[in-house]
């Protein structure tokens, strides 16, 4: 089954802002919240779907991607994927707080035992038709999370290591009596659902086990790549807390628009000038190829506009494949302008000369509509 739009998740406008979208979630997520709908299937349903449209479209850059791409800017992994499950109980945590109040505690980590796997990451890339022909290794420069050197990961000062958490004994979570039959299962206080903690923190990242840094990567971009390609790079996204697994950057490619020609998958349209006399007469012009080159296309006698020649072989490479599409090149006749007095005394003289032989087109098209008037009685 498809999934719905995010923005109709939530009921809210693609333009609004931070403020609406994080009020509109608390209350759809306490109005279908499990505890205020027992044994709701329906609710229960819509409460996941609710928080997981919530996660995607409140990190800038994740919904950067997907105004752009839709659902197929996070399939496999992305941040309505494996990347969700890491931040659902952060913004579980703010739910809690606002239903049940001080009574629940504030968690301010990610509400999981163990480490915590990165975000993952979208680039926005752009490429010129000829790049996308011959492909390139790009050189990308971002911002991002990286394990912290001084700690190896760990947020534990050199020499020190994160012991278990005395509270959890290693869990994440702890119950609380509700001083009946019930209890209540929050997270851990003392780890913030980490299932350790570090007494002495390491003095370059805090404890968190990364740091922000500005780094450069080179990708490889295959020949023939298609505008709207999503390259998926396995575990170039955030580094995650403490020692966690990274997350993937996703580079998302467009095409700029190119001067001559226009693209379909692995073929190339490319509409041409050509002078009156030479299509009239015949002869040869030369054409751009997309390789930088120039090739010579033979007119025909009698070459009307809009006539199209194709050259095989001459479009671009079918991605991971050795088939190369076709170049398909388009006539339009050019109409003469600004002539000289001669130069009209012989396109007179040729006028004069000219039958409907010449203009087998127009002499059939004015012969109909001479027809059609006489019929009608006109």
């Amino acid at each position: 089954m498809a999934k719905r739009d995010y923005y109709e998740v939530l009921g809210v406008v693609k333009s609004c802002d931070d403020k609406t979208l994080k009020a509109t979630f608390r209350k759809l997520a306490m109005q279908f919240h499990p505890d205020r709908n027992p044994g709701n299937a329906d609710a229960e349903v819509k409460f996941k779907e609710v928080n997981e449209a919530y996660e995607c479209l409140r990190d800038p850059q994740r919904r950067a991607a997907y105004d752009r791409f839709g659902h197929a800017a996070f399939e496999q992994g992305g941040p309505g994927g494996a990347g969700f499950a890491g931040d659902f109980a952060h913004s579980m945590s703010e739910i809690f707080d606002d239903i049940f109040g001080d009574f629940m505690g504030r968690r301010r980590g990610g509400g999981r035992a163990g480490r915590e796997r990165g975000a993952d990451m979208p680039f926005n890339m752009e490429l010129t038709l000829e790049e996308a022909y011959v492909g390139k290794t790009a050189q990308i420069s971002l911002r991002a999370h990286v394990a912290c050197d001084a700690c190896t990961g760990s947020g534990a000062k050199p020499g020190s290591a994160p012991r278990q958490c005395p509270t959890c004994h290693g869990q994440g979570r702890v119950r609380a009596s509700t001083g009946g039959f019930f209890s209540i299962e929050r997270t851990c206080p003392t780890c913030q659902g980490r299932g350790e903690v570090i007494s002495d923190p390491c003095l370059v990242c805090g404890g968190a086990g990364r740091v922000a840094k500005e780094r450069t990567l080179a990708v490889n971009i295959p020949a023939g790549i298609e505008d709207g390609t999503r390259i998926r790079v396995a575990g170039e996204g955030e580094a995650g807390l403490r020692g966690g697994p990274p997350g993937d950057l996703y580079i998302f490619v467009s095409l700029k628009p190119h001067e001559f020609f226009n693209r379909k998958g692995a073929d190339l349209y490319c509409r041409v000038p050509v002078s009156l006399t030479t299509a009239a007469l015949g002869g040869q012009v030369d054409v751009p190829t997309i390789d930088g080159g120039k090739t010579k296309v033979k007119v025909t006698e009698g070459t009307q506009t809009g006539k199209q020649f194709r050259l095989k072989g001459k479009g671009m490479p079918v991605l991971r494949s050795n088939q190369v599409g076709d170049m398909y090149i388009q006539v339009n006749v050019e109409t003469p302008q600004n002539l000289t007095r001669k130069q009209r005394e012989l396109l007179e003289q040729f006028e004069a000369a000219s039958s409907a032989e010449n203009h087998p087109e127009s002499a059939g098209f004015f012969a109909k509509v001479r027809d059609l008037f006489e019929g009608l009685g006109r």
